[in-house]
């Protein structure tokens, strides 16, 4: 219980720091859930991008045949992306970016507390048939993760990565 109260505070300041596009984008549902992407974890990950700085448009397709499509990513370091994700299934889906290690622990989470609610920028929880919008920066360069967390999509396989490719290298989208 302290661990979620403390993860619902952590949520509640970031979010009052959000701006307005990243926080407030149409067609995502969220509750007041944290997925741990705190100030200092988004760092390692990215931090929340700005609709005017979005360098190119990512479609990704969430189906209950448990898989992302694409299911990976490339980007380069500094770059901001608009991932326009559509569930085109009937069960609810999201798209959670993450480390590894920040996904599987609250994949573990959710197992234990499926009706979780989320509000975080790393993450759009959307219903069968809607899409919505998520801009992400990706800050450096290595792979982030990415997942649906629902209760048994995750272990389904329906995870992908995000490769960021270094601001010196010459590697192409």
């Amino acid at each position: 219980m302290k661990t979620t109260l403390g993860l619902l505070a952590a949520t509640l300041l970031a979010s009052a720091a959000l701006p307005a596009s990243a926080a407030g984008m149409a067609g995502m549902e969220h509750g007041a859930h944290s997925h741990g992407a705190d100030a200092a974890d988004a760092s390692a990950i990215g931090r929340p991008g700005k609709a005017g700085q979005a360098a190119r448009t990512v479609r990704v397709d969430m189906s209950d045949g448990m898989r992302f499509s694409p299911a990976s990513v490339q980007v380069r370091q500094g770059e901001t992306i608009r991932f326009v994700v559509t569930n085109s299934g009937k069960l609810r889906h999201e798209l959670v970016l993450g480390s590894a290690d920040e996904l599987k622990a609250h994949y573990a989470a959710m197992l234990k507390n499926p009706d979780m609610e989320h509000a975080d920028a790393n993450q759009i929880t959307l219903d069968g048939g809607k899409r919505g919008e998520l801009l992400w920066q990706f800050d450096q360069a290595g792979t982030v993760q990415f997942g649906c967390l629902q209760p048994g999509h995750y272990d389904a396989g329906m995870k992908g990565s995000v490769t960021v490719a270094s601001a010196n290298s010459r590697q192409s989208h």
